[in-house]
């Protein structure tokens, strides 16, 4: 029994740092971008560009 509870509070206690460990490294995750008024994201270019007129 004593073994089953060591077990158990050790995976949680190294929980927080295997997730931490892991990251945002994978690529999947994406933030979102603020562009200035006037301007929009552009996912192509990777950067803000200005909204046409007219």
């Amino acid at each position: 029994m004593k073994t089953k509870i060591f077990a158990a509070a050790l995976a949680l206690t190294l929980m927080p740092s295997v997730a931490a460990a892991m990251g945002c490294h994978g690529g999947a995750h994406q933030q979102a971008a603020s562009c200035q008024a006037g301007s929009s994201w552009d996912a192509d270019k990777g950067a803000c560009v200005a909204n046409p007129t007219g």
